[in-house]
């Protein structure tokens, strides 16, 4: 956990760094609309500031995750959303007296809401959890053995979200450019997916704990059983997730206030995302819950760079800016990956060859 807060505190003051040298290239990089580009230098020259409260907050809530105190990222995120819509709406629309700040309000909100976060987790951490117990001075004395246990096991994952994370900014980069409908409709259509997908995030998350627990206690017979019935919980979810998103997604769209081009290509994008929801429901929480928890962190990050960048990507971009496809296509194009991905997670994690123990 120390070594996880010291290396997040270096990453995050480095991004701190790179975005307070360079917020307009920064932004540049994802859109080329000049009035678009001054707003997100507005909102991050104050949401730059959360990087350090996001890093530690993070790390801690998965130290508690690990050890089945689980409920503390519940009441964190509660409260966190909570505080983040209220002042969302005083700030953002100008309420009870406000000045109406617009985007830099939003980014208020989340500075604020991510400065709770952080204090919840910190005097949880350090006051009331009884299982790890742990104290400031633990942050500067980590023994070596352990520095080398990190790498070996931590580092594929680490730099598997790293690349997620790249990833993610490229194809908002790709969908930047396909003009202010096209950025308007998939903001919209990754929000509500993001709403109805939660679960299966979640599922991942508790596939990895419990599948570490199950091979750190050396029960095969318990691993093989619960392999095979998250598998079919993630499929049932994944079928879940895309009915609920096909049902909610004219309704939803319809708060908007898009332009009759923008509701449209959002509603093309979201039916493309009810497909691609059932894939991302299974392979997601299979490779990067039940493969990453049984201790083969090294298959995730060669998986996803072999898929991102050596499938996705690439022709995303040349649907984009080569061929010239209707956004609809480039869109299927970047959530390609979460349907090809299906058939390596199924394989792989049918033949149990990812149990490693990592334990002393």
């Amino acid at each position: 956990v120390c070594l996880g807060l010291r290396l997040e505190a270096a990453l995050s003051m480095l991004f701190f760094a790179v975005v307070s040298l360079w917020p307009a290239q920064c932004v540049g990089l994802f859109v080329t609309d000049a009035a678009i580009i001054a707003e997100g230098v507005r909102y991050l020259r104050v949401i730059r500031f959360t990087f350090p409260f996001f890093a530690v907050t993070t790390v801690l809530l998965g130290a508690m995750r690990s050890v089945e105190t689980v409920s503390l990222a519940l009441k964190v995120s509660v409260v966190s959303l909570v505080t983040n819509c209220v002042i969302n709406y005083i700030l953002i629309f100008g309420r009870f007296g406000a000045p109406e700040l617009g985007v830099k309000g939003a980014a208020y909100a989340t500075l604020t809401s991510r400065a709770v976060e952080f204090l919840v987790s910190v005097i949880y951490c350090r006051l009331i959890d009884k299982k790890l117990r742990l104290k400031f001075k633990d942050i500067f004395s980590v023994k070596r053995n352990y520095i080398a246990d990190f790498i070996r096991s931590g580092v594929p994952l680490m730099l598997s979200n790293i690349s997620w994370g790249v990833a993610m900014s490229v194809q908002a980069a790709i969908l930047g450019r396909l003009g202010a409908s096209g950025i308007a409709a998939s903001s919209i259509a990754q929000t509500l997916f993001q709403c109805t997908s939660v679960v299966a995030y979640a599922t991942g998350d508790a596939a990895r704990v419990m599948t570490g627990m199950a091979v750190g206690e050396g029960d095969m017979k318990k691993v093989r059983s619960g392999a095979k019935t998250m598998q079919l919980m993630f499929l049932i979810i994944g079928v879940l997730t895309s009915f609920v998103l096909f049902l909610v997604r004219k309704p939803i769209i319809s708060v908007y206030n898009a332009s009759a081009e923008t509701a449209e290509l959002a509603n093309v994008f979201v039916l493309i995302l009810c497909v691609t929801a059932i894939g991302t429901a299974y392979e997601m929480p299979c490779l990067t819950g039940i493969v990453s928890g049984g201790g083969d962190t090294n298959f995730v990050f060669f998986n996803d760079i072999i898929f991102m960048w050596c499938i996705v990507l690439p022709l995303s971009a040349l649907s984009a800016f080569y061929f010239r496809f209707p956004p609809a296509v480039t869109f299927a194009l970047l959530k390609a990956d979460q349907i090809l991905k299906c058939f390596v997670a199924a394989v792989k994690v049918n033949r149990f060859k990812w149990v490693k123990v990592l334990t002393r």
